[in-house]
């Protein structure tokens, strides 16, 4: 079984427009969409389009909150949140002439009594599941170290864990001595993270993800976008050329990824399995115009296609 764990999670509004977007005035939709949203969840949906038994958790409050857990029971998706005194944020997208402008609340502040607490539903919840995914960014009066907090938890119980986060809260990660199971950054948040350029070369990356700051952590899986990735399990690294796609949104493409991984995880596959597994996922999303969505249909027309090279 796998828990998802968002502890930022949204309602997603999305309203695309069918003339240009016009500022200082009214602009009206024809149709509008809600979803349960937050890396976490997207994450949680594709789990779920793959026949993995999944349960999503984290922070929610409110009305929108409820919401949230309404549009996850549709779903017929398992959660098991724990409720905060604050309301679940909105975020916002409109889809203009081929663009997409955001407008992301920050979310609730977290006290330190729901911190508690939250760490105690944890530890009562987090036994009863093999793989934990952790994604996305924290809310306000959470530690950068929160995260770490979590994945001391999860390796108490011997659980394995997918971190997809950055800045930070992941820096606090790396630098302490409880390590997560997998970390996947794509080419910019690893730049960000170690405070330079990165060439993607087989070469330069297998230099780079051989630094010390990587130490203990099993897989490091990095995104490449259009390029494919690149990764390092253990002592080994593999370089994974994805075939050409027609792209209709890639949001949430990492966030399938994740669900590949996890995927892969759970069910004890092989390196070259899990990496299939986890880039199909990410351009099945990436074919499809719902963020966290794919077609399964499609599914072995890609994994075939996909080339896994040790380097």
């Amino acid at each position: 079984m796998i828990l998802t764990v968002t502890l930022n999670p949204s309602i997603d509004i999305s309203y695309p427009l069918d003339e240009s977007f016009k500022l200082d005035t009214v602009n009206r939709v024809s149709k509008t969409s809600k979803t349960a949203g937050g890396k976490g969840l997207n994450v949680t949906r594709v789990l779920s389009e793959v026949g993995e038994d999944v349960v999503a958790t984290g922070l929610i409050g409110g009305r929108q909150g409820q919401y949230l857990i309404d549009q996850l029971e549709q779903k017929a998706i398992k959660n098991q949140f724990y409720q905060i005194k604050g309301e679940t944020r909105n975020c916002i997208a409109i889809l203009h002439e081929g663009l997409q402008t955001e407008i992301l609340e920050s979310g609730p502040f977290v006290d330190k009594d729901e911190a508690d607490g939250f760490m105690y539903h944890m530890q009562i919840i987090c036994r009863q599941y093999d793989v934990l995914t952790i994604s996305g960014s924290l809310p306000k009066g959470l530690d950068n170290n929160y995260y770490q907090k979590i994945i001391s938890l999860a390796n108490s119980f011997q659980k394995k864990v997918v971190l997809d986060c950055s800045g930070p809260p992941l820096l606090a990660v790396l630098e302490s001595a409880e390590k997560p199971t997998v970390i996947k950054p794509n080419i910019e948040e690893l730049e960000l993270l170690l405070n330079k350029n990165v060439d993607t070369t087989d070469l330069a990356l297998k230099k780079v993800l051989s630094e010390d700051i990587f130490d203990g952590v099993e897989w490091v899986i990095v995104s490449l976008g259009a390029k494919g990735s690149f990764a390092k399990h253990n002592n080994k690294f593999y370089r994974i050329s994805i075939p050409k796609i027609t792209v209709k949104n890639p949001v949430g493409s990492g966030d399938s990824t994740v669900a590949g991984i996890a995927w892969g995880l759970s069910v004890k596959d092989d390196d070259i399995t899990l990496l299939k597994k986890a880039n199909t996922l990410g351009m099945l999303n990436a074919q499809e115009a719902l963020t966290g969505h794919v077609n399964m249909g499609n599914y072995f027309e890609i994994f075939n296609n996909i080339n896994i090279e040790e380097v």
